[in-house]
């Protein structure tokens, strides 16, 4: 199970990856590719995907971990959901604020 797991996760490494990669680096060869700011795009794009390949693994654990509590306990559904939801939002905050730092560097 586990070697499915590593499989999916390099999977989904590469669809975040890739997709912004090869636009970053369309962008440099247009340029010539010897220029310093030309790099900025592709930095951004890598920082960009490992953000939100960090901010999933995050929010999958967390719902995780909510659904077991919940299961194991249902009486404090409402104190265990709104924890969990609260803790989504901060780990969707930190992967917009990485696109906002991206996209500032970028421009």
């Amino acid at each position: 199970m586990k070697r499915v797991l590593g499989f999916v996760a390099l999977g989904l490494l590469f669809m975040f990856e890739g997709i912004p990669m090869a636009f970053a680096a369309e962008a440099v060869v247009e340029t010539g590719g010897t220029n310093q700011p030309d790099l900025a795009g592709l930095g951004a794009a890598v920082g960009l995907g490992l953000a939100a390949l960090g901010g999933g693994i995050g929010m999958g654990l967390a719902v995780n971990g909510a659904v077991n509590s919940i299961a194991r306990n249902p009486g404090l559904y409402g104190r265990i959901f709104m924890n969990m939801m609260i803790g989504l939002a901060l780990i969707e905050g930190l992967v917009i604020y990485t696109l906002v730092i991206a996209l500032v560097k970028l421009f």
